[in-house]
């Protein structure tokens, strides 16, 4: 039976790299059915996208349109750029704490200014091919901020939810923001309840018994009208906003100044790494879904200068979201043209229907964001991580907690670190040494010598023979030296045989130096065998050379070779 030879990769080259979907699309040949397919699957994304959109424009403390205005360029770019087949860009809900915070500290045009900059930063990620390594998140760490995203954003609609009247500006961090809540009890508004109710009921219902249906406009439509004709005081995008425009505004840049670099240069760094994390994330999601495979990086170029055009509208951030890229994928999407007509439905929308948007409940939207959140807690896998080890229950927890209680980008940098630690940490455990007695029986040691001087099978039966299994890296190599510190000074022949060492850093090599160094100084010898490429390359580089260290092909051939030349000529200063 012929062996098994590993598959010659090469790098996809810089055009490849960042070739957008849409032209690979069309290159493969796009036919009539093809765009049937995509404008069903588009106008089914604008019917969702367009409540959701508002809400989360409003929950991030601007006004509804700006969610639009988001939607509409954010997804064209996305889509016509992007390295995703299925993307839909647009406002996302793990944005809202973000953003709702920028906006507190610096207003507006500062959001603009961070928006601008995140775009900057993506831009940059995507080319110097940074995107790659988004995935190594852990998975832990991506179910907790998310489940704390969840968390904070249905806290962030109670006022809406109950129609609550505080007495002064909405607390951003959650504990506070719950005990000015709870002090506006008496506030509470039973029409504003009795509304979010039917929305989240109709949200519910529509989706159990009629799943293709546009749940989250129907149910804000059933609520708008209700409202409407029964004359329930709540408050409406009109009474609130005064409305939505009927068209996009002039595209300007932002105020970009140093100052104001400076003061949003923080906030632009939390979008625009949360932007690559939820974006990349989206994609594999669709990859999961269709079978296809995305160019992370050319996502985060188009990502990138999607964020940057936004801004100019007047938009927020905009990323790719997860649920309207699933929703695109299960309705029959063909290419990245499904996304561009959702964004141009969703200006048809804006143009037509405009005025019918200042009756829509807040209430009603704020149901529409409760059942978001709730969808989004990710509760199974939450309760999976929790049961399945106590390292990932850590992960998962200092993530959770941190999202919550201090910010977006704490969690993910501790949950990260700690994530890193325990891997290292079970990577060291793996490690194992083998010692010769199961490699090299004396009866094979004869054989390999037979017609051979009595002197060379002595040699043999001297050797010191080890096989280290696993990573030899800095986590591993105090370990795998205390033992290399042991072994018997009577032994003319060391064999350290690497046939199942995937990978040696620097650490590792500097603990094999010092043994050869003692190896030589004792008037023996070193083989190492069975190398890889890459590990004896990296071995080499750092001075593990001969004389000082011998490479064989295998044990036994590294035992044939110590009978080549008298041992005591092996000795290096």
């Amino acid at each position: 039976m012929s062996q098994l030879k590993p598959i010659a990769t090469t790098p996809p080259s810089f055009t490849e790299m960042f070739t957008p979907k849409l032209v690979t699309a069309l290159r493969e040949g796009y036919k009539l059915p093809d765009l049937r397919a995509d404008a069903i699957a588009g106008l089914t994304v604008a019917i969702v996208a367009l409540p959701l959109s508002m809400a989360i424009a409003i929950a991030s403390g601007v006004s509804p349109e700006r969610g639009l205005y988001t939607a509409i360029v954010g997804g064209t770019l996305i889509s016509t750029l992007g390295g995703s087949r299925f993307q839909i860009g647009g406002p996302a809900g793990a944005f809202i704490v973000l953003v709702a915070a920028t906006v507190a500290r610096h207003g507006l045009e500062g959001l603009l200014i961070a928006t601008f900059l995140a775009g900057l930063i993506l831009v940059t990620i995507g080319l110097l091919r940074l995107g790659t390594y988004v995935r190594f998140i852990p998975f832990p760490v991506t179910v907790g901020f998310t489940a704390g995203i969840a968390v904070i954003i249905f806290a962030s609609q109670i006022k809406d939810l109950l129609g609550l009247t505080l007495s002064g500006p909405e607390p951003g961090a959650l504990w506070p923001k719950l005990v000015a809540l709870s002090l506006a009890l008496p506030t509470m508004n039973p029409g504003a309840v009795g509304i979010a109710l039917i929305t989240i009921g109709a949200i519910v219902t529509i989706r159990q018994l009629r799943p293709g249906w546009p749940a989250l406009l129907i149910a804000v439509s059933i609520a708008a009208i209700i409202a409407a004709l029964a004359h329930v005081p709540v408050e409406t995008i009109g009474t609130r906003f005064g409305g939505i425009p009927r068209s996009l505004p002039a595209p300007h840049l932002p105020p970009l100044s140093l100052a104001g670099i400076m003061a949003v240069l923080p906030d632009a760094v939390s979008f625009a790494l949360l932007g690559a994390i939820e974006s990349l994330l989206s994609a594999v999601v669709a990859d999961g879904m269709s079978g296809r495979r995305h160019r992370s990086n050319c996502e985060l170029v188009a990502q990138g200068i999607a964020n940057m055009a936004s801004s100019c509208f007047g938009g927020i951030c905009v990323t790719g979201t997860i649920a309207r890229t699933a929703t695109n994928v299960r309705a029959g999407a063909k290419s990245p043209i499904s996304g561009i007509l959702h964004a141009l439905f969703l200006l048809a929308f804006m143009l037509v229907a405009a005025p019918l948007a200042s009756f829509i409940p807040l209430a009603a939207l704020a149901g529409v964001l409760a059942t978001v959140a709730w969808s989004m807690a990710e509760r199974h896998a939450f309760a999976s991580l929790l049961r399945a080890n106590w390292g990932d229950a850590a992960v998962l927890l200092s993530t959770f907690l941190l999202t919550i209680f201090v910010g977006l980008s704490e969690g993910i940098v501790v949950g990260f670190s700690l994530g890193a630690l325990l891997f290292l940490n079970r990577m060291a455990q793996t490690i194992s040494v083998e010692t010769h007695a199961s490699l090299i029986p004396a009866d094979q040691a004869d054989k390999l010598f037979e017609n051979q001087p009595s002197d060379a099978v002595a040699a043999a039966r001297d050797a010191v023979i080890y096989r280290i299994r696993g990573a030899f890296f800095f986590g591993s190599a105090a370990s795998v030296g205390a033992l290399l510190d042991r072994v018997p000074a009577r032994a003319r022949t060391f064999v350290l045989d690497f046939s199942t060492v995937p990978l040696v850093d620097s650490t590792g090599t500097q603990i094999l130096k010092s043994f050869a160094k003692t190896v030589n100084g004792r008037g023996a010898a070193l083989f190492i065998s069975a190398t890889r490429p890459d590990v004896r390359h990296t071995l080499i580089e750092n001075g593990l050379k001969p004389p000082l260290v011998r490479y064989s092909a295998s044990i036994e051939a590294a035992l044939a070779a110590s009978k080549a030349e008298p041992i005591a000529n092996t000795k290096v200063t």
